[in-house]
C-alpha cells in the first residue's frame, strides 16, 4: 500500500513560520480521537524550525531545518516506551495514544530528535500526528505541507519500493542517519546544514576591479572536491564541504594561477579579497 513520507528541501524553507502557524491552527485546542488531544497554546512545537548562520561577514548565509516527528520505521519511541502506548499505522504514521499513554512522561525521552512534548495540563506525551485524522479523510497534503509557499515541504504517499527509487534518483538523506531509525521524513540539500562552505571575494589587482569569470577549484590530499566561478561582484561559494584543509587554485586568462592553502572551519569560512596578478 502508499504510504506516508515527507520530503523537507532546506534550500528552499525561508523561515516564514507558515508551517507551525498551520500546526497551530489544527491542533490547538481541537481533539483528533483517536489520534490526539488538544495541542496547548504554548510550549510545544510539533513542527519546529532550527536555525544556523554560516560563514562570516560579509560572506554568509542561514540555513533553516524544520524538524517535526520522523515517524521512523525503526521507532525508538515505540522500542523504548510501554507497550501499547505508542504504535505505528499501516500507512507508516507513528502514533502516540492519547489515552494509553497518559501519565507516562518518560516517553519524552525516547524521541532522539526531540519531537515529543509533555502536555501537563493533560497529563500527556504529544507529537505530530502527520495529519492522521486527515489521512483518513483522504488528503494528500499535510496542513503543513498544505500552506508552504516555496513548497519546501511536500508529502509524497507511495510504496516503499516507488519510495526507494524517489530516494536514490533525487539523492535525499536522512537528519542524522547514523541514528538508524529509517525515517519516512527525507531531506534535500540537507549540506546546508551538516556541511560547510568556503568563500571569498576576487580582485584584480592591477586594475582594483572585481574578477568575475574566475574558476576556483578545492583539492583535498590530492584530490579535486569542489568548484566554482566567481560572480558579477567577484564572490565565489563552494558548499558541502568537510571541515579541513584545501588547497585553492584561482585561474583567469591573462593572470597568474593562484594556489594557497586554506583551512575551512566548523562554521564555514569566508575569504577576505583575493588579489590575482597579471602574467
Amino acid at each position: 500500500m502508499k504510504k506516508w513520507n515527507m520530503v523537507i528541501d532546506i534550500a528552499r524553507c525561508q523561515d516564514c513560520n507558515n508551517c507551525f502557524l498551520a500546526d497551530k491552527d489544527e491542533f490547538v485546542g481541537n481533539d483528533w480521537p483517536p489520534y490526539s488531544a488538544a495541542q496547548p497554546h504554548q510550549g510545544h512545537r510539533w513542527l519546529n524550525i532550527e536555525r544556523k548562520e554560516r560563514g562570516q561577514y560579509p560572506l554568509i548565509d542561514v540555513a533553516y531545518l524544520p524538524l517535526l516527528c520522523q515517524h521512523c520505521g525503526n521507532a525508538p519511541c515505540i522500542k523504548n516506551s510501554p507497550a501499547g502506548t505508542i504504535y505505528r499505522r499501516d500507512d507508516g504514521l507513528v502514533i502516540i495514544h492519547p489515552e494509553k499513554a497518559k501519565g507516562h512522561k518518560e516517553i519524552v525521552s525516547t524521541c532522539p530528535y526531540g519531537a515529543i512534548y509533555w502536555n501537563e495540563e493533560a497529563n500527556l506525551p504529544q507529537k505530530c500526528t502527520g495529519c492522521a485524522h486527515l489521512m483518513d479523510e483522504g488528503w494528500t497534503q499535510t496542513r503543513c505541507s498544505q500552506v508552504c509557499p516555496t513548497e519546501a515541504i511536500t508529502l509524497v504517499l507511495a510504496e516503499d519500493g516507488e519510495m526507494a527509487r524517489m530516494v536514490q534518483s533525487e539523492e535525499l538523506q536522512e537528519y542524522r542517519s547514523s541514528l538508524a531509525t529509517k525515517p519516512r521524513v527525507l531531506f534535500r540539500n540537507i549540506h546546508r546544514w551538516n556541511k560547510v562552505f568556503l568563500a571569498g571575494n576576487v580582485v584584480y589587482k592591477d586594475t582594483d576591479e572585481v574578477a568575475e569569470g574566475v574558476r576556483v577549484t578545492l583539492a583535498s590530499d590530492g584530490r579535486a572536491v569542489g568548484e566554482a566561478e566567481t560572480n558579477n561582484y567577484g564572490d565565489f561559494k563552494v558548499d558541502g564541504l568537510d571541515p579541513g584543509e584545501y588547497v585553492v587554485t584561482f585561474k583567469a586568462k591573462g593572470y597568474e594561477d593562484l594556489c594557497m592553502p586554506v583551512e575551512v572551519g566548523e562554521k564555514s569560512t569566508s575569504l577576505e579579497s583575493v588579489f590575482l596578478e597579471r602574467d
